[in-house]
């Protein structure tokens, strides 16, 4: 790789790293693991670089997300995930120490979901992606996605109830 395409290569690592990180971190669940799965994702995009035309983000997006589902799968549907316990929060007010737990529950219960599905709802709610990017990105049709989405979401419902009521009012104000 020459100079210029190295100079590239760093400055979109520069740039776009850290938002690179905060999806690999919620596929992951874990920064550790989120920071590996990065690291692999830039080296495979590194190797291809000169070869990468355009915008080079949705490349490296699309290395994370299969890098990521491989892991899955390589793991098993259900690997099991250990959590500390989580200290109460020091001076914290009750609305607060609520909106810290409907996180933690909500961060747990992603956890539970299949592979496909946490990928499905990682690009489309938190990454903002259309349907169709979502497909592209992981390789299959835009009902996939569709059917993919909702299945996450009412398992997601059932095991956080105070997400279900988040979303109907969500759903009351459109």
């Amino acid at each position: 790789m020459g100079r210029a395409s190295e100079r590239e290569f760093t400055a979109f690592v520069q740039e776009r790293g850290d938002v690179l990180l905060r999806a690999a971190q919620a596929l992951t669940g874990n920064r550790h693991a989120a920071e590996d799965l990065l690291q692999n994702a830039l080296a495979k995009a590194y190797a291809r670089w000169p070869r990468i035309r355009g915008d080079a983000e949705p490349y490296v997006r699309q290395i994370l997300y299969h890098d990521q589902v491989s892991a899955w799968r390589r793991r098993g549907r259900r690997a099991e995930v250990p959590h500390a316990e989580v200290p109460e929060p020091v001076g914290a007010g009750a609305e607060h120490d609520h909106d810290t737990a409907v996180r933690l529950m909500l961060r747990d219960a992603l956890q539970m979901l299949p592979p496909r599905q946490r990928a499905v709802l990682v690009l489309r709610y938190l990454e903002d992606q259309t349907v169709e990017q979502t497909a592209a990105a992981l390789g299959c049709r835009p009902g996939t996605v569709a059917s993919q989405a909702s299945r996450a979401l009412s398992k997601l419902r059932e095991l956080v109830p105070e997400f279900a009521e988040l979303t109907e009012r969500v759903e009351a104000v459109r």
